[in-house]
């Protein structure tokens, strides 16, 4: 009996596949409900109406790029809180950088087969087919989304790639200490492919309406976690770098979610919240 001819899908493969398809499924129906949205008429004539005529005036992706990489000039006390929330959990997340390795990396030496590739897939699936259904469609809402995650990718992507030139860490495939910093080669944090997911992710977890907005944060921040567990896995990443791009990719996506929707005035929050036997730090926005 030859087995050699059976083909049989990878795991990659079949992650990638079902995020695709798992996305659609939730997404078609949520961009069809929401789709009235979008034509509700607005006030006019007051001057909150006119300086939101102007507001929205002000847009494209080149009006955009330069609000992003200025937006600390214009953070308030709830952005800097999140910010100092994010520098604490990498803080954190640095102390098990080793333990962490030593995990998932049982051998002597360093492991550099890090499937940087095949770990884009998922997240390149959801986007990929986000885009391709909404234009198959031709359903606006599908597209703006798909833009949203297009452009936080992208703007994050960036940002990412400019913090690791600054950092120049070496990974867990470069070294076996994750203390060596500022050295030529290293490009290790924060992690591109976690900044992606979770940028992408987001959008998905977020945007549309609330009827499936338990399915899309599964399917969106686990797209995020899921990646992030492959880089560490494929011994590519620290923790830390993950817990770095995770913190980039969201902050990315709700930027993105806010100019596309152009929702400025959105309101975040971020609060501790008493549970059993502690607190809890949360974050929330909103963004109707």
């Amino acid at each position: 009996m030859q087995r050699g001819s059976d083909k049989v899908l990878q795991p990659s493969t079949r992650v990638t596949g079902f995020v695709a398809c798992a996305s659609l499924a939730v997404c078609a129906p949520a961009w069809s409900q929401s789709s009235g949205d979008s034509q509700r008429e607005r006030p006019t004539g007051t001057p909150a109406a006119a300086a939101r005529e102007a507001e929205e005036s002000d847009h494209g992706l080149g009006s955009d790029i330069r609000r992003y990489f200025t937006a600390p000039l214009h953070w308030d006390r709830s952005d800097w809180a999140w910010f100092g929330g994010a520098l604490v959990a990498m803080g954190a997340s640095h102390h098990y950088d080793t333990q962490v390795r030593t995990h998932f990396i049982k051998t002597e030496g360093l492991q550099t087969k890090t499937k940087d590739v095949q770990d884009t897939y998922p997240t390149a699936a959801a986007l990929v087919a986000t885009w391709g259904y909404a234009t198959l469609v031709s359903d606006e809402n599908g597209r703006r989304e798909a833009w949203a995650m297009f452009e936080a990718a992208g703007l994050g992507s960036v940002t990412a790639y400019a913090l690791k030139y600054a950092a120049g860490r070496e990974g867990p495939d470069q070294s076996s200490s994750p203390n060596q910093w500022r050295k030529s080669g290293g490009n290790s944090f924060p992690s591109w492919h976690s900044t992606a997911a979770f940028a992408v992710g987001t959008v998905l977890a977020e945007s549309g309406n609330d009827d499936y907005r338990w399915i899309r944060r599964l399917l969106g921040y686990g797209l995020g976690a899921a990646t992030s567990y492959e880089r560490l896995k494929h011994n590519a990443h620290w923790l830390s770098d993950t817990v770095a791009g995770a913190a980039l990719g969201v902050g990315s996506a709700h930027f993105a979610m806010s100019r596309t929707y152009r929702t400025n005035g959105a309101s975040a929050a971020l609060a501790v919240v008493p549970v059993e036997r502690g607190v809890m730090l949360t974050y929330s926005v909103s963004l109707q």
